[in-house]
């Protein structure tokens, strides 16, 4: 994995920052604040994952193949709550609680959200040592 340096945090910081005024701008420009909810699912989204990683032990060879159906509902959880989090403003969009231009800007911000989390992950994830 490459190594963080302070570029690259400064710039994850800033799509960061983008994905939340995105969202933000979403609910404040409408006055509806429904989109927010796209916050909470993606801020959500990679702890299954990680609790997952946590309770499965790599180190542990005779347990590693029953801790497989952990792992996979960890990804699982992950997965929904990540097409969840692009499904809501979309369900919200066609139930008229909030407008399509909202609807678009809570996705973009919302994945924009979520890829800045993954990445953040990915920078400063522990190097395993054998």
């Amino acid at each position: 994995m490459p190594a963080a340096g302070l570029k690259t945090i400064i710039a994850l910081s800033f799509v960061l920052a983008i994905g939340f005024l995105l969202v933000i701008l979403s609910c404040a420009l409408y006055k509806v604040y429904y989109p927010l909810l796209v916050v909470a699912t993606y801020v959500l989204a990679p702890v299954p994952n990680w609790i997952a990683g946590r309770i499965s032990n790599p180190e542990d060879f005779v347990e590693s193949a029953g801790a497989s159906g952990v792992v996979d509902l960890g990804r699982f959880c992950t997965g929904f709550l990540f097409v969840m989090g692009i499904a809501l403003p979309a369900v919200l969009a066609h139930s008229n609680l909030i407008n399509i231009a909202a609807m678009i800007m809570s996705i973009v911000g919302g994945l924009l959200i979520y890829g800045t989390i993954v990445s953040f992950g990915m920078f400063f994830q522990e190097e395993q040592e054998f």
